[in-house]
């Protein structure tokens, strides 16, 4: 473990948690028992353009319901842990499927659940309301809140560390803006 930018400039994935980390951690019950959850756009359109630009996005989150699995569908996550009571095997089956090395992992989590994961990855985040383990554990703690653009605080900080962050006009459709 080096310099925490030298460190980013070597990531090939992120693994995020939902709820408090994409998420303000707020959730409504609807009645066919799914939840309403909200989302800040600009953590979405980060997570859409690296994966655009080939990186691994991973989700592993104790949430469940079919508008977040649609939600991480319509960003093109495809790698997703859903209704996950194990998260540390979740996180060893991503690493292992995608040949990645754990220090070149980026795992953003806000709670005691995501200890496990933060501690086994090179580069344990954090949102800026984390619970206080979560901060000690973490090696960048974001200025920004879950929900509130912690997810495209750390995504934007590795591709900008990479040269990669909006090197045209092209967002992640592929359609330059006018």
């Amino acid at each position: 473990m080096g310099n925490f930018k030298e460190d980013i400039a070597r990531v090939k994935a992120f693994v995020f948690d939902v709820d408090g980390v994409m998420t303000d951690g707020g959730i409504i019950p609807t009645p066919d028992g799914d939840f309403i959850r909200r989302y800040h756009a600009k953590d979405g359109y980060a997570v859409a353009y690296a994966i655009k630009l080939g990186y691994k996005i991973c989700i592993i989150s104790g949430g469940r319901g079919e508008m977040l699995r649609r939600r991480l569908e319509m960003l093109g996550v495809s790698q997703m842990y859903l209704n996950c009571m194990n998260k540390i095997a979740a996180i060893d089956e991503f690493i292992a499927d995608n040949g990645l090395d754990a220090a070149d992992v980026i795992y953003m989590g806000d709670d005691i659940p995501d200890l496990d994961c933060m501690r086994r990855v090179g580069i344990p985040v954090c949102p800026a309301d984390a619970c206080s383990e979560v901060i000690e554990a973490s090696r960048y703690v974001s200025e920004y809140d879950g929900g509130h653009g912690a997810v495209r605080d750390i995504v934007e900080q590795v591709l900008r560390a990479q040269g990669v962050w909006a090197r045209s006009s092209e967002g992640v459709l592929g359609v330059a803006s006018r």
